[in-house]
């Protein structure tokens, strides 16, 4: 790879005096007018100027590529509000998530009077039946309050 890069680079400064080489014009015996980089042998040659002539004065010249312009108040304002929608979208899945989650909570402690959970050390223990219709009314109020 890199020895592509490099005969590549090679041929390109190369190629710099080949382009800027003089061009050389005559006229053969049948009377037709050659152009070329070597003057033929025995025959005049006059050296061709090869430098690009300016545009005439009434010559229109192209219009040139305008600069990338600073992006407008209502471009920013597009992004804000993109940015926001995007703010939006993201709360209000994470918020359907928690939802779903304590729809999931409230089924499995209406069905399972036998409920166990893990303790601050790790381990399991089953709710009294008071602990359990507490954590049902709570998370009740939980889904009555965020989730409608």
């Amino acid at each position: 790879m890199r020895r592509t890069i490099v005969m590549g680079a090679l041929m390109f400064a190369l190629s710099a005096p080949l382009m800027a080489a003089q061009v050389y014009k005559w006229v053969d015996a049948q009377g037709v007018t050659h152009f070329g980089a070597q003057p033929p042998q025995g025959t005049e040659a006059a050296t061709v100027d090869t430098k690009v002539a300016p545009p005439p004065s009434g010559f229109p010249l192209p219009p040139r590529p305008a600069p990338a312009a600073a992006p407008s108040a209502s471009d920013k304002q597009k992004a804000a509000d993109e940015k926001v929608r995007q703010e939006v979208a993201q709360q209000e899945a994470e918020r359907a998530r928690y939802c779903d989650t304590l729809r999931t909570n409230l089924a499995q402690l209406k069905n399972n009077p036998r409920v166990r959970v893990a303790d601050d050390d790790g381990e399991m223990r089953r709710i009294p039946e008071e602990e359990r219709q507490a954590r049902i009314t709570q998370t009740e109020q939980d889904l009555q309050k965020n989730c409608n």
